[in-house]
């Protein structure tokens, strides 16, 4: 009995007409689904003082926690100075801090209280 020769074409087998092999494309099983990130909203209001400075650091390897951060801070109305330095009411909220430890980036940012409140 001889044994039929696979074609390959950029690495992927191909039957004789060139065409992708179907039986290589088995269904993949325990895929895990995409985990989105939790949302938060703050309790302070609109007209509270900005004192609370925010500056951080977060890797270009974890962008899509930086984008969520940033939408975090936004929806805590506070306001971008720099591309990674923001101002805004203080305090954080507590369940959101809680959840930065959780997905690792309490130590990618520092805050600082204001002496003056922030005014643009």
């Amino acid at each position: 009995m001889t044994k039929l020769k696979r074609l390959h074409y950029k690495g992927m087998s191909v039957n004789m007409f060139g065409l992708p092999s179907l039986n290589n494309f088995q269904k993949k099983k325990n895929t895990l689904k995409r985990q989105y990130l939790d949302s938060f909203i703050s309790d302070s209001h609109k007209d509270a003082p900005k004192n609370l400075l925010l500056i951080y650091d977060i890797p270009e390897e974890r962008k899509k926690e930086r984008d969520w951060f940033r939408r975090q801070l936004k929806n805590f109305d506070f306001t971008m100075i720099q591309k990674s330095v923001w101002v805004g009411p203080s305090p954080l909220p507590p369940d959101f801090m809680d959840y930065l430890k959780k997905i690792s980036l309490q130590k990618e940012f520092k805050t600082f209280k204001l002496a003056k409140s922030y005014t643009s």
